[in-house]
């Protein structure tokens, strides 16, 4: 019988391929900024030069795409729909489209409360509690992100400060029992959040660069769950949060 672990299939090809859904667009930029938040696309959006240039239409919504310009950088951004199998599906289309580097960056919850809201983590691997993964790469435990330590020193060199660690990807935000936490937390895993290793396998797969940081915001780690500033609003601090997915997109460009 079949199980997720055997779900691999690198004998034969797609049934439906991306490139049916949409066509390569003459001067897509190489870079592309993906946000989970309607604000922070929203901000990037509307404080710096931008325009639309594709949409992404999925049953639910449309997808806008748009071009942004930054101190001399020409970026994409988009804010993609929330886990893994959708932010994989958008992120194979904007592939096709013409995007070869991808920068993801969204909230996540903290396995470790010295993890201040806000604080900046940058995921060195995904623990791949999805379903997505393992259709894209051989089954293991984890998916490994090789350009972690490239967008932590442009992150020294912002003077921004953050950590490395290990992050827990899961597709079932309310079954994050007590039990599993405590074991992803003992492999090093200090956040959770619900994409991370389904993108991070697209872009292995696919032979696009991949980089990803997360800002904490509910906390795990404690008798109750605390939302602490999971809902977020149109505040300074994660205006700052935006600026700073454009000024490391600015470097990878």
């Amino acid at each position: 019988m079949m199980t997720i672990l055997d779900a691999f299939d690198e004998e034969s090809g797609e049934v439906i391929r991306p490139d049916q859904m949409v066509r390569a667009l003459d001067g897509f930029p190489e870079t592309v900024i993906v946000t989970y938040s309607w604000v922070r696309f929203e901000q990037l959006v509307q404080r710096y030069p931008s325009e639309q240039i594709a949409t992404l239409n999925t049953s639910c919504a449309p997808v806008r795409i748009h071009r942004l310009r930054y101190e001399g950088a020409t970026v994409a951004v988009y804010l993609s729909l929330i886990g893994g199998s959708a932010a994989a599906m958008l992120m194979e289309e904007a592939i096709a489209l013409g995007g070869r580097r991808f920068l993801f960056f969204g909230s996540c919850g903290v396995l470790d409360n010295e993890i201040l809201g806000g604080h900046i983590a940058v995921p060195t691997a995904a623990y791949r509690d999805d379903g997505t993964s393992y259709h894209y790469l051989p089954a293991a435990p984890y998916v490994e992100i090789p350009t972690a330590e490239t967008l932590a020193g442009i992150l020294r060199d912002l003077e921004v400060p953050h950590h490395l660690t290990r992050t827990w990807t899961t597709d079932a935000i309310y079954r994050e029992t007590r039990a599993n936490m405590e074991k992803r937390r003992a492999e090093g895993c200090r956040v959770v959040e619900m994409e991370c290793a389904s993108t991070a396998a697209v872009a292995q797969r696919r032979g696009v660069e991949f980089f990803q940081f997360v800002y904490g915001a509910d906390s795990l780690d404690g008798d109750e769950w605390d939302p602490r500033s999971l809902v977020e609003g149109h505040d300074a601090e994660g205006a700052a949060i935006a600026d700073l997915a454009l000024a490391v997109a600015r470097r990878l460009a």
